[in-house]
């Protein structure tokens, strides 16, 4: 027998009758359990389940009708089903009294063989039916808790990668502008003293080009240092740092840019402050590849304690299937960053009429960016 057993309480005071019962419902599918009074009938139902109760009405002491209602009273036995039975065939207030008290079935004796075990049959398949419904809800469940697990468990490790690139990155960027960039500019001086002294014209000539690519090395340098952690970013903070990059943007792509900036006073976290900027740079990154859009307008508000960063563009518009899809990383990767620190990334767009995208971030979050 695979799957559950049901568990039948047989309750009459007639020790031939409880011995009857048994013989006709015995199956593997089941567990029976005799009670000869409605105490031990109460007595077992406090320590398991039954898919039916088949009950005797006329008992000595509790008979069967306190005995279902007290079972009905029980949270554990509640809803269990209860079929009467009773040898008095013209009883007909006596029917209507179990039904009242929550009999499902009222069967008279002497008792049809097969009507019982019909009857029983519906209530044992049913019982099986939803304890193994049960046990599948219950085995879901615990599948999607592990499942919920496993993806915090990811969150945290991204969290944790993410905080380590960005100081790595910082310290990369201290090391190229602080080491490198003092290199270059001690030898562009030493460059330019040499060019200074040289009397030849082809060997001054020379030292001013060489000068010349000195000062775009430390131009690259610059670049690199600043692409890697802006300075901007760390010394004014995220209003200042917003408006640098979009004026960066600007410049380098063509795109009009239209910003709407709060105060600079306004103070953000630092995990805020990073998430938002790292963010605003990959919707940038997204608009330059496939916005094909002219112009582009920014709004950074502060509303009810939370960070709102709003970009609009009129572009070609992003596909809803793209924007509700998982296959982008750069999306994705903007989702997650906000959702380590409780906020959202939403992206609305229509063809031919542009993308909206927002960022929502509790003011005062502080977790790892």
């Amino acid at each position: 027998m695979n799957g559950p057993k049901a568990s039948l309480l047989l309750v009459d005071d007639e020790r031939r009758n409880l011995v009857a019962l048994r013989e006709l419902l015995a199956g593997e599918d089941r567990d029976l359990l005799l009670a000869a009074s409605g105490e031990d009938a109460l007595r077992a139902a406090l320590q398991r389940d039954f898919a039916v109760v088949l009950l005797d009405v006329r008992m000595p002491g509790m008979d069967g009708f306190e005995t279902a209602r007290l079972l009905r009273s029980r949270e554990r036995s509640r809803f269990t089903p209860i079929i009467f039975l009773t040898a008095a065939a013209d009883e007909l207030e006596s029917v209507f009294r179990g039904y009242e008290v929550g009999a499902v079935d009222y069967l008279v004796k002497p008792l049809v063989p097969e009507v019982l075990r019909s009857k029983v049959a519906v209530f044992v398949e049913l019982y099986c039916k939803s304890a193994a419904l049960a046990s599948e809800i219950a085995e879901r469940r615990r599948a999607e808790e592990r499942l919920r697990e496993s993806e915090e468990r990811l969150r945290a490790l991204a969290a944790r990668l993410q905080s380590m690139r960005e100081e790595e990155r910082a310290d990369i960027s201290r090391e190229i502008h602080d080491e490198l960039g003092q290199v270059l500019t001690g030898l562009k001086m030493d460059v330019t003293w040499l060019a200074a002294r040289l009397a030849e014209p082809a060997l001054a000539g020379k030292a001013e080009a060489m000068s010349g690519l000195v000062e775009s090395s430390i131009r690259a340098v610059r670049r690199i240092a600043t692409g890697l952690r802006p300075e901007v970013l760390d010394d004014m903070g995220l209003v200042a740092g917003i408006d640098w990059q979009a004026k960066e943007f600007q410049k380098r792509t063509g795109i009009r840019c239209r910003v709407d900036l709060p105060a600079e006073s306004t103070a953000f976290g630092a995990d805020q402050s990073l998430a938002t900027f790292r963010i605003f740079q990959e919707i940038l990154t997204n608009v330059a590849r496939h916005a094909k859009a002219t112009r582009l307008e920014v709004e950074l508000s502060v509303a009810d304690g939370r960070l709102v960063l709003a970009v609009s563009d009129n572009g070609i518009g992003i596909p809803a299937e793209r924007a509700n899809g998982r296959r982008s990383l750069g999306l994705l990767g903007m989702q997650e960053r906000a959702l380590r620190l409780g906020g959202e990334v939403s992206f609305v767009g229509a063809p031919g009429k542009g993308t909206r995208v927002t960022l929502a971030l509790p003011q005062g979050a502080g977790a790892a960016a």
